[in-house]
């Protein structure tokens, strides 16, 4: 299996690449835009899947997604999102698409919904296509001004060593502040928590 991995967060791209190469059948070829998608399309296709970021440069909400999907004859492309909409993963789905991954979702999740895009099924998570949306607020009116800085410092790569000494505080101090961000942004990890915060726009 070949895929394409198309996202401008060089941490969760990175990231995906990696798991995806060590669970072995599969190959990747990665790019940072839409234009570099596509381009990489037309020199190192075809490809037997393609994921492309809802949110990185080029991509015009889901137009990006539609010119991609009519490219050379026709491709299996999916959309990867940590803050797009169910009513996106809807319109993306009944255009066509191969699938809608939430960002959110857990590693061993990710590839087996790779793997079952790019062997011809449509993928979409149940729990998200079917949870009532409730009105969002803006995530930083329930967060403390304390977790804000440690969501800051994990935006920008920090250990928690660094945050830590950064805020004159003790590291135990800011692994428990991480716990607390980390339930109250209903994420698992600090990549999670950051993807979330880029997506929004807070850093």
């Amino acid at each position: 299996m070949r895929v394409l991995i198309a996202d401008d967060h060089d941490l969760l791209r990175d990231t995906l690449v990696m798991f995806l190469e060590s669970e072995g059948g599969m190959s990747t070829c990665a790019a940072n835009s839409l234009p570099e998608a596509q381009e990489r399309m037309k020199t190192d296709g075809p490809f037997d899947l393609i994921l492309l970021d809802y949110n990185m440069p080029g991509m015009d909400g889901l137009q990006g997604l539609f010119d991609t999907m009519a490219m050379n004859g026709g491709q299996r492309v999916a959309l990867i999102s940590g803050q797009a909409s169910r009513e996106v993963a809807e319109q993306a789905l009944d255009a066509g698409a191969a699938g809608f991954v939430p960002k959110t979702l857990p590693a061993k999740s990710m590839i087996n919904a790779v793997r079952f895009m790019a062997m011809g099924e449509q993928y979409a998570p149940i729990d998200f296509m079917t949870a009532v949306e409730d009105t969002p607020c803006p995530l930083t009116s329930t967060l403390s001004p304390r977790e804000i800085e440690m969501l800051r410092g994990l935006s920008e790569g920090k250990a928690n060593k660094e945050i830590a000494r950064d805020l004159n505080i003790a590291e135990p101090t800011v692994k428990l502040h991480m716990k607390s961000l980390y339930r109250k942004m209903k994420v698992s990890n600090r990549t999670q928590a950051a993807l979330v915060a880029r997506d929004k726009g807070l850093f």
